[in-house]
């Protein structure tokens, strides 16, 4: 929103060869800024303007998507069956998702959090590969006969993927917001 240094004088253009009830009648009113005054930037002005609040409603909506799949394969599977049962991978990732995209949306409304936010995003992609790992391990032992099975986990590896991509990005927005108002 623009800011402007505003003379409120009234300026008036009187003809001096008019009588004083014309020149009553005639008066133009002119109000004109004379001097345009910048815009103040709030914090994380510049970080803001970059949309981290859609990348966490991804990250979100991604969270969701995998303690549903969890819950599937918790329901459908027994816990000796993949490592991915056992360890509540699913559950436990979408919960940390879940929660890093309500943080990077709570940055508009309180920039405090930006240290938070980096923090859990950092741990979210952190998470994520170790979930990969276990993942990838199931995948590697996978019996034939749970062919329904093993395409929700790939799905999930895809998801887990993407998770890390937003996280990634986050992150990086983050840290250099963060050395830039360190400086």
């Amino acid at each position: 929103m623009a800011c402007a240094d505003v003379d409120m004088d009234i300026h008036e253009d009187r003809d001096p060869h008019t009588r004083s009830d014309q020149r009553d009648a005639m008066i133009i009113r002119q109000y004109q800024a004379t001097e345009m005054m910048p815009d103040t930037k709030g914090p994380l002005y510049d970080l803001l303007q970059k949309q981290p609040a859609v990348l966490g409603s991804l990250q979100m909506i991604s969270g969701f998507l995998s303690v549903g799949v969890g819950i599937l394969f918790s329901v459908t599977q027994e816990m000796r069956e993949s490592l991915f049962t056992l360890f509540r991978v699913s559950q436990m990732t979408g919960a940390l998702f879940f929660f890093a995209g309500l943080v990077s949306n709570l940055l508009f409304k309180y920039p405090a959090l930006l240290s938070a936010s980096l923090a859990i995003n950092y741990g979210c992609i952190i998470v994520a590969v170790v979930a990969a790992c276990l993942i990838s391990v199931d995948l590697a032992h996978w019996k034939p006969e749970n062919h329904e099975h093993l395409k929700i986990e790939v799905m999930e590896l895809c998801v887990l993927g993407l998770e890390v991509f937003l996280s990634a990005i986050l992150c990086f927005w983050f840290s250099k917001e963060k050395r830039a108002k360190s400086n």
